[in-house]
Order: structure tokens, then C-alpha cells, then sequence
């Protein structure tokens, strides 16, 4: 499938034009805080506490009177930075490990198999929890925990599929005219498997934005001169009994960005999948797909009446139908 029809394909169903909005709207936001802000997001003043919404601030301030909106928007940078770093470790881990455990040796194999089963066991904001007791809190902490904790997901999803290529007959071509592990890897497996890590990769993203709010929401995650969504909550949760709507916008932004990439990985799958497109188009077109009930199976509309000593129809003298 070519590119610019995938990306048609995929704007075209509403889970994939919303993740692919937000997630631009994310990216933007996150280029542009790096220069401007609209206030800057650390500055405090207590005369301004508690501000409703207002032109000046869009979601209102603190409790020491900081702009909620400007902390928000600068913490777009951090949620970025985290999702695509923690991504990239997923996929270099989930990839390596399903080839060593599919294009390698018997005893290899087995091995990585085995070290699979027991990585997934370990949920991955519990590692991300213990490190960062152990090295202290931070990015990094939470960017190599998410993306070896996930990387295995990836690894168990992708290993069955890296195998189910590896047997091919063009792959099995490729290595009787003496092409490499590394090369079979690069020009036939990888492009096979790439909407399956896609699609891993969104959830991976997802996770990570998830365990960085939640790590830093208790104090193990982004130091305090950092900007984080999490840590926003953390300030505000002391007084949702008095001010409950302060925390809508950081808890919202949350959601919409693992919603938009959960919604994401989905359009990709379904996008990717050349049944799914056949039966979609079927929808749209008011056709059945070859094999439907509509068009293999026998009929269930009522026999039509005939008249009585019509062409085709028997009839017995005598009888009055």
C-alpha cells in the first residue's frame, strides 16, 4: 500500500483524524513552548491566587498564583519528549529482542523466549518505580523503565510475526543467494512488521505519558524546575475540595493524549489491514464482500406467488388454489 494512500485511508476514519489533530496540536504546542509562553509558567504571585478563568488566563491560576494555561502549555514539551524517547527505546528493544528469539540459533531462542516471560511479568510503572527509588527521580528514569518494559510487550507481539515471515519463500530465496541475517532483517522482515510495531509503538507512547504523569504526580518523575502535567496535579489535588475545576485542564490533557494515541494505533491497524479495508469499502458502496451470506448462502426471501396455471407452476385439476 502506498504511502499516500495509507495516509488518505487513514484520515479517513474518525479515530485516525483525531489522533493524528490532537497529537499534531500536541507537537506544535510543544515546539512552540520551547521559545514563548504566554506568562512565564514559574512565576508566582500571591496576590493573584485563585483566579477564575479570564481573557489574562485562560484556566485561571493557583494556589500561589501561577498561570495554569502557561504551565500547561509548557509541559506539552515534557510529555513529547518523554513519549517519543521512551518510544524509541521500546522499539529498539522490542525489534532486537524478536529477532534474536526468531532468526537465531535453536538454544538462542529458547533462551530469549524464556527471558521474555519473565520481563513481562514485571508491570512497568512498578520498574519505573523502582529505579527511580534507586537512582533518584527523573526523565531518564522513567524514559529507559517505560521503554524496557514495554520493549518486551513488543518483543512477545513481534516475535510470532517476525517468524511467520521468516518463512516465506522469499525470505528462504533471499538467504539460499547468501544475504545476511542483518540484511533479511532490514529489506524483508522489518517492512512486514511495521504496522504491528506501529501499532505497539502508540501503546508504548501511551504508557510512558501515563508513567511519567504518574511518577512525577508522587514526586518520582520530572524535578520540580520541569514542567510536567503530573506534577501540576500533585500541586493541585491538595485543594480540589475548594477549587475542583483547577484540575480538569492538567487530568484533561492527560486523557485526550493517551486517548489520541490509543485511537492512533487503532486507525493503524485497521488502516493496515487489507481485509478490513475491503469490508469497509463494501459498507460504504452498499455491496457485499465475495463470500457474505448475501451472495453464498442460500436465499431466505419468501418464494413469490404465482398465479394459478402459470408458466413453471404445476397444477392439479380439480383443486382450487
Amino acid at each position: 500500500m502506498r504511502r499516500g494512500a495509507f495516509v488518505r485511508e487513514l484520515l479517513r476514519r474518525p479515530q485516525g483524524a483525531f489522533g493524528v489533530g490532537w497529537l499534531t496540536l500536541i507537537v506544535l504546542s510543544a515546539l512552540i513552548s520551547r521559545f514563548w509562553t504566554p506568562l512565564d509558567p514559574f512565576d508566582t504571585d500571591p496576590y493573584s491566587a485563585w483566579l477564575t478563568p479570564s481573557f489574562g488566563h485562560p484556566f485561571g491560576t493557583d494556589s500561589v498564583g501561577r498561570d495554569i494555561f502557561s504551565y500547561v502549555f509548557a509541559a506539552t514539551g515534557t510529555t513529547v519528549v518523554v513519549a517519543v524517547a521512551s518510544g524509541v527505546v521500546a522499539t529498539v528493544v522490542g525489534v532486537g529482542l524478536a529477532a534474536l528469539g526468531s532468526l537465531t540459533a535453536r538454544w538462542v531462542r529458547e533462551s530469549v523466549a524464556v527471558l521474555i516471560d519473565v520481563l513481562v511479568a514485571f508491570p512497568t510503572l512498578l520498574i519505573a518505580m523502582a529505579l527511580a527509588a534507586a537512582f533518584g527521580g527523573s526523565l531518564t528514569v522513567v524514559v529507559v523503565a517505560v521503554g524496557v518494559g514495554y520493549g518486551v510487550t513488543i518483543a512477545r507481539v513481534s516475535r510470532s510475526e517476525i517468524r511467520q515471515v521468516a518463512r516465506t519463500d522469499y525470505v528462504l530465496a533471499a538467504r539460499a543467494n547468501g544475504l545476511g541475517t542483518g540484511a533479511v532483517l532490514r529489506r524483508h522482515v522489518l517492512p512486514n512488521i511495521a504496522p504491528v510495531v506501529v501499532v505497539q509503538l502508540s501503546l508504548s507512547m501511551a504508557t510512558s505519558v501515563l508513567a511519567e504523569a504518574g511518577l512525577s504526580f508522587l514526586g518520582y518523575g520530572a524535578p520540580a524546575d520541569t514542567a510536567s502535567w503530573g506534577r501540576l496535579l500533585s500541586d493541585l489535588q491538595k485543594f480540589i475540595g475548594v477549587h475542583p475545576g483547577s484540575v480538569v485542564w492538567p487530568g484533561l490533557a492527560i486523557t485526550l493524549t493517551v486517548l489520541a494515541l490509543n485511537l492512533l494505533g487503532d486507525a493503524v491497524r485497521d488502516a493496515s489491514d487489507p481485509r478490513l479495508r475491503s469490508r469497509l469499502r463494501s459498507r460504504r458502496t452498499g455491496r457485499d464482500t465475495p463470500g457474505s451470506p448475501s451472495t453464498s448462502g442460500p436465499s431466505t426471501a419468501p418464494p413469490r406467488a404465482t398465479a394459478p396455471g402459470a408458466a413453471g407452476t404445476p397444477t392439479t385439476p380439480g383443486v382450487v388454489s
